[in-house]
């Protein structure tokens, strides 16, 4: 056997074994994850079962992750693997300073014929000191970065948007438009100042950070996740109001972060090469802040409504297996979609869900309705609750970690002022217009459920290249961890405290289309009765117009019929876009109003009667006999089952 050969077998060797290696720590790894999450679920029980809210699922996970983080730091031995020292030296000026990604390796082979050969090594990060080794559970309990933002995150946000009470999101959807866009960009700028000001008082890093990258401290920062405030107001009953400005604020806040911290990653890029801030430089950054946002909004509601379209005229519903799969792949996509496009996946599949619950539900058979709620659920529940274990875990082992005394205390203070600034100002100005004010103690509350979560660990993670950053990361895990556990424990309390109502009974539930089979029209038209009430925003209502008259009735098989609101011009598109099934719907709808007219008591009677033409009764948009209600009245809507009719 020649040199070559037997170098080749030594290499070959060499690379099995480590392979073998690999594939046992990443089994073990994966089992510790599982061990934690089971351990956190039989807790979550024994507290359920005993009625104890101390703490929620997320605080418990977090603690377990710690204590796992800790054990693995410090009680495990480091990994033995050769390592060889190579000095690089006369790096070039600009772009070549930075350090290679790929490294080829020159070696001479000692050997007869003194051949040489060229091995291949990858960029992995910047070492601070001489320790490269350390124990092996420590590297493998760090995954990828991006390994968590594609796949860990996409399905708790997707949820957030699939599993809505659209109905008090819209009614409140003024305010959480205003708490959302405006409120993190006040949040951003003023954490972003007072931490540059605060670090300005400090020698060791007042001259290493720069304003705007404190202005993407605050955009990252600014991203709320009150995951456990929301559940225990699920638990509680608490008002749906507040319920719904504290769900939709953090939803529509999380998506404004993440744009807001990419746009300012650009202004920052192009005002280093501008030399300075220069009014050109945040005019690109607000116009790449609308575009990505716009952008990723509109590549989520178009892959949304595309299934919506594909569900309703084809008979995939046949299959439901199929069905399901159609949907999740398709709803997956969205976020791939957005990322290739150079947008932000994260908002493109919230506003996917949203359109996906909005329409496509409707069109999906009953199977796959049940299948796709509860598998969204259940990855929902599993992907929050990883988040939390790897946040208390990657404390102590994740390898980029950078912890100041000063910026630490920069961040809390400034943190807590942005938040005031954000809520009660705005919610004063709110107000104004409002006819469901929002009290005092509501603002508390909305203050009280600022904790910070997944989208900020997520941001902070992503980048972790230069000093900076790493104290960025080391920050938001400390805020993160202290408001899941501090605030929360303390929700409970704070409810009482605050003296807002808890065990509130939601409105009788008026069943929207999607909960409705052909032949249900009745419901149909109590649904758009319900939906026409006079406490919506503007917004809402002219949405609710448009959607009703011509969106429904498109990517769905809601009435009215396109072929009944549509210019006379679009009659033979309406005709060829209206399925069968609307048709006989309504068709039957029809017989079924007729036999009530039909059975309507005498017109003297009918006159006394709130029911009825005589009184008044109209048709709505979904071709159903309502009464609107006039002063001291109540709405009267007709029903019309399969069945017989109830009047």
């Amino acid at each position: 056997m020649s040199d070559e050969e037997i170098i080749d077998k030594s290499v070959e060797k060499s690379q099995e074994s480590r392979v073998e290696t690999n594939h046992v720590s990443d089994s073990l790894t994966l089992l510790l994850y599982l061990g934690l999450l089971i351990v956190t679920l039989l807790t979550v029980w024994l507290f359920k079962h005993r009625r104890l809210r101390y703490i929620h699922e997320t605080g418990l996970a977090v603690i377990y992750g710690l204590l796992v983080g800790a054990i693995i730091r410090y009680g495990s031995q480091p990994s033995e693997f050769s390592v060889r020292r190579f000095n690089a030296t006369g790096s070039l000026p600009g772009s070549d300073a930075l350090p290679p990604e790929k490294v080829l390796v020159t070696m001479l082979e000692i050997g007869d014929n003194n051949q040489s050969r060229v091995y291949e090594y990858d960029y992995k990060r910047r070492l601070y000191g001489n320790e490269v080794r350390s124990p092996i559970l420590d590297e493998k309990a760090t995954f990828n970065p991006e390994v968590f933002f594609n796949i860990i995150l996409p399905p708790i946000i997707f949820c957030a948007g699939y599993s809505m009470k659209r109905k008090h999101f819209f009614r409140n959807i003024g305010a959480i438009l205003t708490l959302a866009f405006i409120g993190t960009t006040i949040s951003c700028v003023v954490v972003g100042s007072l931490v540059y000001g605060i670090t300005r008082l400090s020698t060791g890093i007042g001259s290493s950070i720069l304003f705007n990258e404190c202005l993407l401290f605050g955009a990252l920062i600014s991203a709320t996740d009150p995951v456990t405030v929301l559940a225990i107001f699920n638990d509680l009953n608490v008002d749906v109001d507040l319920y719904a400005l504290v769900f939709g604020e953090s939803v529509l806040n999380d998506a404004v972060a993440i744009v807001l911290s990419q746009s300012i990653e650009k202004y920052g890029a192009l005002a280093a090469s501008a030399g300075g801030i220069q009014g050109e430089a945040i005019l690109k950054a607000v116009l790449s802040f609308l575009g990505v946002f716009f952008g990723a909004l509109g590549i989520g509601s178009a892959m949304g409504c595309l299934t919506a379209l594909i569900t309703k005229y084809t008979r995939v519903r046949d299959h439901p297996l199929l069905e399901s799969s159609l949907f999740i792949l398709m709803s997956y996509s969205t976020f791939l979609a957005a990322e290739a496009a150079r947008s932000t996946g994260i908002v493109a599949v919230l506003f996917c869900g949203i359109c996906q619950a909005h329409y496509t539900y409707n069109n999906l058979s009953r199977e796959s309705k049940e299948s796709t709620k509860n598998f969204f659920e259940l990855l929902n529940f599993l992907a929050e609750n990883f988040t939390f274990l790897y946040i208390g875990v990657s404390t102590f082992t994740y390898s980029s970690h950078l912890w100041d005394p000063v910026f630490i205390f920069a961040a809390f203070v400034a943190i807590l002022l942005g938040r005031a600034l954000n809520v009660y100002p705005l919610c004063l100005l709110l107000n104004l217009g409002r006819r469901n004010r929002i009290g005092a103690n509501k603002m508390h509350m909305l203050m009280f459920s600022g904790l910070r979560g997944a989208i900020a660990f997520a941001l902070a993670i992503r980048n972790t290249s230069s000093s900076v950053r790493k104290m960025m990361l080391s920050t938001t895990l400390l805020i993160v961890i202290a408001t899941v556990l501090l605030c929360g424990s303390l929700t409970t309390q704070m409810l009482q405290w605050l003296r807002i109502r808890v065990g509130v009974e939601e409105e009788a539930p008026k069943r929207n289309y999607e909960d409705i089979q052909s032949g249900s029209e009745a419901e149909i038209a109590m649904a758009s009765a319900a939906n026409r009430g006079s406490n919506r925003a503007w917004f809402a209502r002219s949405w609710h117009g448009l959607d009703n008259r011509l969106l429904k009735p498109l990517l769905t098989h809601a009435r009215p019929l396109l072929t009944e609101t549509c210019p006379r011009c679009c009659l033979p598109l309406a005709q060829l876009l209206t399925t069968d099934e609307q048709l006989t719907q309504a068709s039957v709808q029809r017989d079924l109003i007729a036999d009530n007219l039909d059975d309507a008591p005498p017109e003297d009677e009918a006159s006394t009667s709130s029911t009825g033409p005589a009184a008044g009764g109209n048709f709505n948009d979904f071709g159903g006999l309502a009464n609107p209600a006039g002063p001291g009245q109540q709405n009267v809507v007709v029903r019309a089952d399969l069945g017989g009719s109830n009047v």
